[in-house]
């Protein structure tokens, strides 16, 4: 993880500083602000902002019920009932600023959550530092046989040594390239007028590294989480997931409470597996042939329910 100089001493200097303040404040993420944490090589997330918290979740689902309406639950009870009946509106009243440091690749399929504020280092205005990602060798993995999308087995012996030598090997030769282009001088001094850096860029790897800062909702932050902390999803933007779920367990931890009990560990039935799952109740014996579902959505109702 590399922090430049400035980074560093901004963070030091913003949590050296403390404010006193009549917003609300979530102890948990006033633990977070500015720290940064470790993801894959060079990667790392940090919070810089939040707003709201989980009193701000319920306080804007009771506005509606009007003056003098009686709390008929509590806070947790109210925020799982708001969970469960996939409202939305109570947790957008919550909001949250990361900084990130990425490889390109996994912003790319990050920017596909079109629901957040985004801005990202700009290759036109400054050079990208020469930092690469390149797995583990455990993350090494031929195609999968059943899934397009997915990882199959583990590369192992020569086959992991020469794939991981060619992602080195092409990543140091295109940022060489890069640094040529740039200069206004060749290899042996002769003077250049160097490419333009919105030009030269192209010709970097896609496990080059970014930043952005990247705003959210927690409405579409939860979304977000879903998809990509699940187990399912590819592993280096899982982990960059992961890493956010917990810095969002201690800011919100009712609201986050309630995410895990029913987006992260609960499951949505189709009308077809819920007729299913009631002919078994009834001791029928059913298979894919009789229950109406496609291959896909049978192997994906056996996976949970045996």
């Amino acid at each position: 993880m590399a922090l430049t100089p400035d980074q560093i001493a901004e963070a030091q200097a913003l949590r050296a500083t403390p404010r006193p303040t009549l917003r609300a404040v979530s102890e948990g993420m006033e633990a977070r602000l500015y720290t940064p944490h470790p993801v894959l090589d060079h990667g790392f997330i940090r919070v810089i902002d939040y707003m709201g918290d989980d009193a701000a979740i319920v306080q804007a689902a009771r506005v509606s019920y009007g003056a003098g309406t009686k709390k008929v639950s509590d806070d947790a009870g109210l925020i799982r009932y708001l969970m469960r009946h996939w409202h939305s509106t109570p947790f957008e009243m919550c909001e949250v600023k990361f900084h990130i440091k990425l490889p390109v690749f996994v912003a790319r399929q990050w920017i596909r959550h079109r629901t957040a504020n985004v801005n990202e280092y700009s290759a036109r205005y400054s050079i990208l530092d020469r930092e690469f990602y390149i797995p583990e060798p455990g993350q090494l993995a031929a195609q999968s046989t059943v899934n397009n999308q997915g990882r199959g087995a583990v590369l192992e012996g020569a086959e992991a040594a020469r794939v991981l030598e060619v992602l080195k090997r092409d990543a140091a030769t295109a940022y060489d390239h890069y640094e040529e282009m740039l200069s206004q001088a060749q290899p042996d001094g002769t003077p250049q007028q160097g490419l333009a850096r919105e030009l030269a860029r192209m010709n970097l790897p896609m496990n080059i590294y970014t930043q952005w800062y990247w705003k959210c909702d927690l409405h579409n932050l939860f979304h977000f989480l879903r998809l990509r902390a699940d187990a399912h999803a590819q592993y280096e933007i899982r982990i960059y997931a992961e890493e956010m779920a917990r810095m969002v367990a201690d800011w919100v931890p009712l609201a986050f409470a309630a995410f895990e009990d029913y987006r992260m560990g609960g499951v949505n039935l189709s009308a077809k597996a819920v007729a299913v799952l009631k002919r078994r109740l009834n001791g029928e014996v059913v298979g894919q042939e009789d229950s109406g579902m496609s291959k896909g959505e049978w192997r994906e109702f056996v996976e949970v329910w045996g």
